[in-house]
C-alpha cells in the first residue's frame, strides 16, 4: 500500500478524496489509501480524512504520494517540495506556468526514481474519445476549435497554460504543431479576454486555437474541422462513461506506480506533456510582443 495526500481541498480535492475512499476492489487505486489532506483554510476533517500540515506531509515516512489540486501558480513550488522528498507527484494541469521549469521538475522525478503526472482527464472523456475516433485517418485542411467558458483567477496563468486540455486535443488529434501567429486581447472593465492562435501542422495545414473567457459565457467546445473527404463541425454524440473522469485518471497514475505502464506509454506521454507545455510558453511570449488592447 502507498500513503497518500491530497494538497488543496477545492473541487477536485474533494472528488480525489472521494475516489480515493471508494477506489473498486481489484483496482490499481485500490493500493493508495489516504492518509490526510491538506488545506490553507482549517477545516478539522474532509469526508472523515483529517488535516494535516503541508511540513507535516513532506516529511513523513508513510506518505509517498501526493495529489497536488491547487490554484496553478502554486504548482511548481509544491511539486519542488514534494519531489526533493521522493514521493511521487500527482498534479493537477498544467504542471508549471513555464517550460524550463517543467523540464527541470522531470528531470528531478527522475534523479529520485518517482513518477510525475500530470492529471489530463480531458482524454478520458467520451467526447475526445468520439472524435479522435472520428478524426483518425483522415487529412486535415484546415481547422479551428473555439473554447469559451467564464472567467478565471489571475492565478490559474495565461490562457496558453489555464487552457491546457484544449491544447493537449488539438496535439492528440492531430500531431505536433508549430506556433504560427498568436494574439491576445482583454477588456479588463468586462473581464473579458480571448486568446487566438494559428498552427501549423507537420504537414503545413492551418488549425485554430481560440480561447475566449469572460461572465456568462457558456462553458462549450465549438469545433470546424475541414478533411479531404469531409467536414466536421460538431463533436459526435457520445454515451456517458461508467467510470468518472477523475477515477480513471487515478486508476491510470496507480498503475504507473505498480509498474503497469509501459516504458513506451511512458515516454510517448513525456514528449506530448513537455511538448504542449513548450507550446503554451511560446503562444504567451507571441501574445505579449503584441500591442495590447483594451
Amino acid at each position: 500500500m502507498l500513503g497518500a495526500v491530497v494538497v488543496g481541498i477545492g473541487t477536485a480535492g474533494r472528488v480525489r478524496i472521494r475516489d480515493m475512499l471508494a477506489a473498486p476492489p481489484g483496482s490499481p487505486a485500490e493500493k493508495i489509501t489516504l492518509r490526510g489532506f491538506v488545506s490553507r483554510r482549517s477545516l478539522a476533517t474532509e469526508q472523515g480524512v483529517s488535516q494535516i500540515s503541508l511540513e507535516e506531509a513532506v516529511a513523513r515516512d508513510d506518505i509517498n504520494v501526493a495529489f497536488i489540486c491547487t490554484e496553478n501558480a502554486a504548482h511548481e513550488d509544491l511539486i519542488r517540495k514534494f519531489l526533493q522528498a521522493g514521493k511521487h507527484v500527482s498534479v493537477e494541469y498544467p504542471m508549471t506556468l513555464n517550460y524550463t521549469a517543467a523540464v527541470e521538475l522531470w528531470s528531478s522525478a527522475e534523479d529520485k526514481g518517482v513518477t510525475l503526472h500530470e492529471e489530463h482527464i480531458e482524454l478520458f472523456s467520451e467526447d475526445f474519445k468520439v472524435l479522435k475516433k472520428e478524426v483518425e485517418g483522415k487529412v486535415l485542411q484546415e481547422g479551428t476549435l473555439h473554447f469559451t467558458g467564464g472567467a478565471l483567477k489571475p492565478s490559474s496563468g495565461f490562457p496558453a497554460f489555464s487552457g491546457l486540455a484544449r491544447l493537449t486535443w488539438l496535439v492528440e488529434l492531430f500531431g505536433e504543431l508549430s506556433v504560427t501567429t498568436a494574439a491576445f486581447v482583454e477588456d479588463l472593465d468586462r473581464n473579458h479576454s480571448k486568446m487566438t492562435v494559428t498552427f501549423s501542422t507537420a504537414s503545413k495545414r492551418p488549425l485554430t486555437w481560440i480561447e475566449e473567457r469572460g461572465p456568462g459565457l457558456p462553458r462549450a467546445k465549438n469545433i470546424d474541422f475541414h478533411f479531404e473527404c469531409c467536414t466536421l463541425t460538431q463533436i459526435p454524440p457520445s454515451p456517458k462513461g461508467s467510470v468518472g473522469l477523475f477515477m480513471q485518471d487515478l486508476n491510470y497514475f496507480s498503475a504507473k506506480l505498480s509498474g503497469s505502464v509501459s516504458p513506451e506509454d511512458l515516454q510517448r506521454e513525456k514528449v506530448r506533456i513537455l511538448l504542449t507545455l513548450q507550446l503554451a510558453e511560446r503562444i504567451q511570449q507571441a501574445c505579449q510582443t503584441s500591442l495590447p488592447s483594451t
